[in-house]
């Protein structure tokens, strides 16, 4: 255990680089997934019949097809069809950004959905313009319900990054797997990344959680005492992480 902490320490310019990578990768990917989760999902509520069907078929393929096979196709297979090779980090963005931008999507139109049939009538009434009342109206109301399970697909996304050791890249995963070969402790070198991670991801969820008394706040909704430190529901969760319910 001390020949890995003590290597660890050695190479400390070297882990923060290897995090850095991580939150990057969970951040941009986040950022992508999110845009397509709106796109995808108002697409998917359009009236155009071709709008509703691309959108199907987009979260259809990339909700049925594995996150390993769209990082690999993307990374080894695709150069060989446009001659160009991207960058790890960004082929894992952008897989990360497919993949979780399919299953958002669902969280967009489910949530649109939920919302009641009468703040719809009463914009009508108001004489909003349809792009005026989704975005004062029916969006903010939206927002609320979305947060949630945005929450579980970002720490899943999160917990996803480690597939891009990989594909080469130089993220904490790979930096610790290097580590643990030099030294020879498993053990200690796969607790550190089980700290690591659940210290991100509990992180990311008080963020997310802050986030979400902010919006209700600004509805005028409830948020609670304890709202900040709440934990998701099996129910949510299960609603939103990759193969789960649908």
């Amino acid at each position: 255990m001390s020949d890995f902490f003590s290597a660890f320490f050695d190479e400390l310019p070297q882990v923060r680089s290897g995090l850095w990578v991580t939150l990057e990768a969970t951040v941009l990917g986040a950022l992508a997934a999110l845009l397509l989760s709106f796109v995808l999902g108002l697409m998917s509520i359009s009236r155009l019949l071709v709008l509703r069907g691309t959108s199907r078929v987009v979260v259809e393929f990339f909700r049925g097809t594995s996150l390993y096979i769209q990082l690999f196709w993307l990374y080894y297979a695709m150069p060989t069809l446009t001659g160009y090779q991207l960058d790890p980090l960004l082929c894992g963005v952008v897989a990360f950004g497919l993949n979780y931008g399919a299953y958002g999507a669902e969280v967009v139109r489910g949530a649109i959905g939920s919302v009641p049939r009468g703040q719809y009538e009463a914009a009508v009434a108001l004489n909003m313009s349809p792009l005026h009342r989704m975005r004062k109206v029916i969006l903010p109301q939206a927002w609320v319900q979305m947060i949630p399970s945005f929450t579980n697909l970002l720490i899943q996304l999160l917990k996803c990054t480690p597939l891009l050791w990989l594909i080469s890249a130089a993220d904490l995963m790979t930096v610790v797997q290097q580590l643990r070969d030099r030294t020879g402790e498993t053990l200690t070198a796969y607790l550190t990344l089980l700290a690591v991670y659940f210290v991100l991801a509990y992180a990311l969820t008080l963020l997310m959680n802050l986030l979400e008394r902010g919006a209700k706040r600004r509805l005028g909704l409830p948020t609670g005492a304890g709202s900040l430190l709440r934990s998701r529901s099996a129910t949510e969760a299960v609603a939103s992480v990759p193969g789960g319910a649908r």
